[in-house]
């Protein structure tokens, strides 16, 4: 249980206290509400450029790693298709140089084009080394937009084209920060040995002054019901081929997540799923493989990916996997199967929340999905879900007219230049 009080400040900032008297620590979190949905389909990877943009200085604070450090502190941040996310955990004792740095560079970040001309560089470097020079690495490149035609998760979060980061202007940039990085666009939590009355002075003297822009109301286009199979196929110079099949499934606080989270579980989380179990151990047709859900606030993908070992086709490997797929369809589980994986994913909520800094990032995250309270309810959720929910979601989810499927074939050792799209 994440106990925690509220408090709105008169410029939209959401606050958030999570007290822990157990520790000498203090995380601080602040989560804007806007990710790689969120940006124009011709100017992609703008919200994961601005995750480096925060890093290069504000214009009263140069360095931002430098004072932090000097008082015991670290930070980082990351972003996603959701949201881009801010941490910083330091000694309880020096609370206000987090609350210094956070609100300097949500009123007065740098528009310096050196930074930007820096930052450009090593989120393009970044592209190349992660997603265009690693073996599989284009694989998301290619899946995202296979099973989205209308949504914006249908491009990564670094971004569908590498041009869009190079051609980036200052003007670009300013307006980005200016209509995502506002107060009323956040929400802080702040955790650990803090007391309420701490917190609110120290808001109100650092978050307080800074003004609220334009509300932004998110007016994202819907993806339309799929309807029908869809394949494709690429090739490159990787080890073995491997498999990706993607169905749709629920967002993440909405009906049917959690049935369609553990019906990923039991399909390939661990040794002792289905797919690990049949096509792992008892008919070795793939050299590794599992089953996962992308967790995203809009509705997300329910995603299955291997890589085969060799001397098994694609079309052998795929049938296999369709034919377990079918089993949950037309069969309901056991019980006992059903209890391991609730407890299994119970276990991963609990443990997440020994951190206190993971405590901050939940409630952040639920916060920003605009109920704080879903932090606390998630275990009652997977503990109802019942054997008739994982069948009647299998047949929902499971659908093949709802799946699509990319198989990545080793290049041609005859030709091993040859990359096919």
């Amino acid at each position: 249980m994440i106990h925690y009080e509220q408090f709105v400040l008169d410029n939209g900032l959401n606050v958030f206290v999570h007290q822990d008297d157990s520790t000498p620590m203090a995380a601080v979190n602040i989560l804007y509400n806007v990710g790689s949905r969120d940006e124009d389909p011709a100017r992609t990877g703008f919200a994961h450029l601005f995750e480096h943009l925060m890093f290069g200085g504000s214009q009263h604070i140069p360095s931002y790693d430098e004072p932090l450090q000097k008082v015991g502190g670290e930070n980082n941040a990351f972003t996603s298709p959701d949201i881009t996310n801010y941490y910083i955990t330091l000694p309880a004792a020096n609370l206000e140089t987090a609350f210094w740095l956070e609100s300097d560079r949500m009123m007065s970040l740098s528009f310096d084009p050196q930074v930007l001309d820096v930052q450009q560089k090593v989120v393009i470097e970044e592209f190349k080394q992660r997603y265009l020079n690693q073996p599989y690495g284009d694989v998301w490149l290619k899946l995202r937009p296979l099973a989205y035609r209308e949504h914006p998760y249908r491009w990564a979060t670094i971004g569908k084209d590498i041009s869009h980061i190079e051609n980036a202007t200052l003007d670009d940039v300013r307006s980005f920060f200016f209509k995502y990085y506002l107060p009323n666009n956040a929400n802080l939590v702040v955790a650990g040995n803090v007391t309420v009355e701490q917190v609110k002075e120290l808001c109100a003297k650092w978050f307080a002054p800074i003004p609220a822009g334009p509300a932004y109301v998110r007016a994202l286009p819907n993806e339309v019901r799929q309807t029908e199979a869809r394949h494709e196929e690429a090739s490159a110079k990787v080890p073995l081929d491997a498999l990706y099949k993607a169905w749709h499934m629920p967002g993440r606080f909405e009906p049917g997540y959690y049935s369609a989270d553990l019906l990923s579980d039991m399909l390939g989380r661990g040794k002792s799923s289905r797919l690990y179990q049949r096509l792992l151990r008892d008919n070795p047709l793939f050299s590794n493989i599992g089953a996962y859900s992308t967790s995203s606030l809009d509705p997300g993908l329910l995603v299955v990916q291997g890589t085969l070992n060799e001397g098994v086709s694609l079309e052998e490997a795929d049938a296999a996997v369709s034919a377990i797929i079918q089993e949950f369809i037309d069969q309901p589980v056991a019980d006992d199967e059903l209890s391991k994986v609730k407890n299994q994913a119970e276990a991963t909520l609990a443990f997440s929340e020994i951190e206190l800094l993971n405590r901050a990032m939940n409630l952040a995250y639920a916060a920003n999905a605009g109920n704080p309270d879903l932090v606390n309810e998630e275990a009652a959720m997977i503990q109802a879900i019942t054997a008739d929910d994982i069948q009647a979601t299998a047949r929902q989810v499971l659908r093949p007219d709802n799946c699509s499927t990319l198989f990545y074939r080793r290049a041609n050792a005859e030709n091993p230049d040859e990359v096919a799209a």
